[in-house]
């Protein structure tokens, strides 16, 4: 018996690093995230499966209490029986993957067990199934949580389900004494390794994902930091003195052994190795920062012919070329230089790709600063300060939360951010601008506002056919939305609605923003659109000025209405037909 336990040990330990390794792929990684998709269940599906298949195969063959075989088993001698891990690799797809997983992976293991033929092998199919059920049931518990079982309930589903194909030999065999002959032997080494091996797996899945989350919290930290410091100089604008102020904190808190940025013609920055032969004012000359210029996307090679620098003895060996981006132009380079290319990882390119968009906007937002400066419309000028500065930071605090545990939803609303700003930009330049962009600001704000209060705002547009090129003032309806949101539902925190209604009427465009809020008190609903109406969301002024705006546009005839009560209010004005041309 104890032989037997130090050959299922040894099975249990190649299982385990198998598993060890299988962790330190991203892809699977990155699967293990979202258990409930179909095309993860088939993914641990087959990758189960194959384990399943090396349990079989490399299990230990028994007959009559003996050790026959503790070779590769493609087919068990007649009357002889196996002891492998096969249970192991079942339990854990089941907790792991759920019922369907389980099953799935119990049936391949009991088909493979089948064929491989010996004593009575048919129960194996039979409890294969039961224990990859069994399993699965008792995962979906921890899926439903987004979870993993503890490593304690490892060990005790993995004792549970091995005592299951105990009692399945015990039950179904034809030959009783035999089937308990067998289970003596047996049963204790296999409950005890299989147990353990089940725990152990468990926990190795729970500290790779730990260790993930670990070092993209430090990522974040990273990123935050650069995105701190650069921010300054960055929003200064794309010159010689802010680039390599920018360049110089980027080579030391990324570690890389140089940085150059770029416009779209010439090096505006270099720090670092190499900088001899790499030097500021000169023009672009590599096809590699031209082909990202070109294309606007980011390019990673590891090797000096790739970087395309010709001058001798150069000691650059791999370089990521980022794309920065404004207004949807791509307006430079961001270039990190490696001499070593095995220091370029895929950890480098995340990190480096998050930085090129937080740079991105950053270089907008500073482009956006500058042209408000320039502006020359007082309304406008006006109109402009509405944009809360709250706003700004609240919403780069919710992206700097979902870099840890959404980096795909940070990079939509990032995009969402720099849209917002940029619809500002554009309608602090024109007084008039089509509906269809209103609605992209408006969508713009909406998704923000969405990220920071998930399902608390609930927001229905009707636009009639036809009209997305009608003309009206910039950021009408959103400065209509955002005061819905900030203050007509109080501190509801569920079941508020705000629906926004354009179409056609006899005087022109009816546009409509009503809310299931709390009302208006009476005396301030007899001042708004009149004058600033002071709150402690702000100064009251943004529908004083949109008011301001409209009729100084239009006329009295396209000044705001406003409809309350208890169980809400409507804000609604006409604005004259017309369309853009050309």
């Amino acid at each position: 018996m104890f032989n037997l336990f130090i050959l299922i040990l040894e099975r249990v330990g190649l299982i385990i690093i198998l598993a060890y390794l299988l962790m330190n792929i991203h892809y699977f990684r990155d699967k293990l995230g979202e258990r409930q998709r179909l095309s993860t269940k088939l993914t641990l599906i087959i990758v189960f499966g194959i384990f399943a298949v090396i349990s079989n195969y490399t299990g230990v063959e028994i007959s009559h209490d003996q050790i026959i075989s503790d070779q590769v088993l493609m087919k068990l001698s007649e009357g002889a029986s196996l002891a492998n891990t096969r249970v192991l690799t079942i339990g854990v797809a089941g907790l792991i993957g759920g019922p369907l997983v389980g099953t799935s992976v119990g049936i391949i293991s009991g088909i493979i067990r089948f064929f491989q033929g010996g004593e009575e092998a048919y129960i194996y199919v039979i409890s294969s199934i039961l224990i990859g059920l069994i399993s699965g049931l008792y995962g979906a518990k921890t899926m439903r949580k987004n979870a993993y079982p503890m490593i304690k309930e490892g060990f005790m589903i993995g004792a549970i389900t091995e005592g299951v194909q105990m009692l399945s030999i015990l039950v179904l065999s034809r030959n009783p004494q035999a089937a308990w002959d067998l289970v003596t032997f047996i049963a204790f080494p296999m409950v005890l390794v299989n147990s353990m091996g089940t725990g152990i797996f468990l926990s190795i899945i729970g500290s790779t994902l730990r260790q993930v989350e670990q070092t993209k919290a430090v990522q974040t930290h990273d990123v935050l930091q650069l995105a701190n410091r650069t921010m300054p100089y960055f929003r200064s604008g794309m010159n010689e003195a802010s680039c390599t102020e920018a360049a110089k904190i980027i080579q030391q808190l990324m570690k890389v052994s140089a940085v150059s940025i770029t416009n779209t013609e010439r090096i505006l920055a270099y720090v670092g190795a190499a900088s001899d032969h790499h030097i500021a004012s000169n023009e672009i000359l590599t096809e590699l920062s031209k082909e990202v210029l070109r294309t606007g996307e980011i390019r990673e090679v590891h090797s000096h012919d790739e970087i395309g620098c010709n001058h001798p003895g150069c000691p650059l060996q791999a370089a990521l070329v980022i794309p920065l981006k404004a207004q949807g132009k791509t307006i430079g380079t961001l270039k990190l230089y490696f001499t070593d290319s095995a220091k370029l990882t895929f950890v480098e390119r995340q990190l480096a790709e998050g930085l090129g968009n937080i740079f991105s906007s950053q270089i907008e937002f500073g482009e956006i600063e500058l042209q408000s400066k320039l502006l020359q419309d007082a309304e406008i000028k006006s109109l402009q300060a509405q944009v809360n500065p709250h706003f700004f930071f609240n919403a780069i605090n919710t992206v700097s939360a979902l870099i840890r545990v959404d980096s795909e939803q940070a990079r939509r609303l990032l995009i969402q951010l720099s849209n917002f700003f940029r619809a500002n930009l554009q309608g602090a330049r024109t007084n008039l601008i089509p509906l269809m962009k209103e609605l992209m600001q408006v969508e713009a704000y909406r998704s923000l506002e969405q990220a920071r209060f998930p399902d608390r705002y609930q927001v229905t547009i009707a636009v009639e056919e036809g009209l997305e090129e009608v003309l009206l003032p910039p950021f009408l309806i959103q400065i209509l939305l955002e005061n819905a949101f900030k203050h007509a539902f109080g501190s509801r925190k569920t079941d508020n609605r705000v629906w926004i209604d354009v179409r056609s009427s006899p005087d022109g465009v009816f546009i409509s923003v009503r809310d299931n809020g709390e009302g208006i008190d009476t005396k301030r609903l007899e001042k708004l659109g009149k004058e600033a109406v002071p709150s402690l969301e702000g100064t009251g002024s943004a529908l004083d000025n949109l008011n301001k705006r409209l009729t100084s546009l239009f006329g009295e005839s396209a000044k705001l209405h406003f409809v309350s009560s208890p169980t809400g209010t409507t804000v609604h004005c006409t604005v004259p037909y017309q369309e853009r041309q050309g």
